[in-house]
């Protein structure tokens, strides 16, 4: 899974959320790809937006910094 993601041409706005999202709150296709796994982290828009889902917090981060983004926990 190394696929350079387009979050968007907004350059002004380069702040994205990190959360942790519980398997089960998922749909049932993401929950089936996550088998054995109760947390996945989301990286989030400033606006909302669900950008990313990764397996850790540590990946989801270090995903926002490789597409120049800056990341920053949400709970």
């Amino acid at each position: 899974m190394n696929t350079k993601f387009d979050f968007g041409a907004d350059a002004d706005n380069r702040i994205v959320y990190v959360r942790p999202i519980a398997v089960a709150d998922l749909p049932q296709e993401i929950r089936e790809q996550a088998s054995g796994i109760a947390t996945l982290y989301a990286v989030h828009g400033a606006n909302g937006e669900r950008l990313a889902l990764v397996r850790d917090r540590r990946l989801a981060f270090a995903l926002a910094r490789q597409n120049d983004l800056a990341p920053v926990n949400a709970h």
